[in-house]
Formats: C-alpha cells, sequence, structure tokens
C-alpha cells in the first residue's frame, strides 16, 4: 500500500524540517514572522514557563534526528504526534495565515504513522495484556 520511496522521502522531509526548526528555536537563524497578538502571548508563555519551550524544540530535534537517521522510527512519530496536533490547532485558533508548515508536519507525520502501522497494532488493541514470555517469574 505504502511506496517504499514515498516513506523514506517523507521521512527525510519531515526530519529535516523538525531538525531546522527545532535548532532554530535555540540558535534563531530564521527570523520570527509576524504573528496576531494572542499567538505571540501563548508562545511567550510557552517561553516563560523557562521549561516548556525548550523541551517541545529539544523533542523536535530529537525526533528529526531519530527520522533522519532512520533509528527509532516508529517512537519518534509518537513522539511528534501531540506536537504536530499542537502546531495545527495553534495556526487554526491563533495564526491561520501560518498554518502551511504545520500542515506539511501534521499530514508528513500522519502518513508515516500510518506506514508505520502494523509496528502500533498490538498496543491499540482494545483489550491486552504483557506477552507470556516476557513477563518475570
Amino acid at each position: 500500500m505504502f511506496n517504499k520511496t514515498a516513506i523514506t522521502a517523507a521521512r527525510y522531509a519531515l526530519g529535516l524540517l523538525l531538525l531546522i526548526f527545532g535548532l532554530n528555536g535555540f540558535l534563531h537563524f530564521l527570523p520570527m514572522p509576524e504573528m496576531p497578538e494572542a499567538a505571540g502571548r501563548f508562545l511567550g508563555a510557552m517561553v516563560e514557563t523557562g521549561y516548556l519551550f525548550p523541551l517541545v524544540k529539544l523533542i523536535e530535534i530529537s525526533v528529526g534526528v531519530m527520522l533522519l537517521t532512520n533509528r527509532f522510527v516508529p517512537l519518534a512519530l509518537v513522539l511528534l504526534a501531540p506536537i504536530s496536533v499542537n502546531i495545527v490547532a495553534f495556526h487554526l485558533f491563533l495564526d491561520p495565515a501560518g498554518i502551511a508548515a504545520g500542515a506539511v508536519v501534521f499530514l508528513l507525520n500522519l502518513f508515516l504513522l500510518l506506514a508505520y502501522k502494523p509496528v502500533y497494532e498490538p498496543m491499540l488493541r482494545a483489550s491486552a495484556g504483557p506477552r507470556h514470555d516476557t513477563v518475570m517469574a
């Protein structure tokens, strides 16, 4: 169903986007665009906490590296899921003009989550228990 080339391209594109924007959160090499007042207050509050903005950017960098190196990709995609949903929600509610990049991140994340669906199937069961061979006596 999913083309290996498309999966690889999506993984590299998403990894690169996350690495660039994650690093920009610390190094500030890309200019911040003008945004509505409410959006600025929201981002300011994230920065003001002293931990939330750096944590999100550190996760973006880590996920970007995992995707680019093809290591722990299913874990990376799960770590990114709430961030990508919040990027879209931020732009939908606070800065609609900037939604394009957020939509790209969300759609690439969704595409890759679906491509790796077989990996997640065991944890998506409504009722599951540990495998018997992994339970400690």
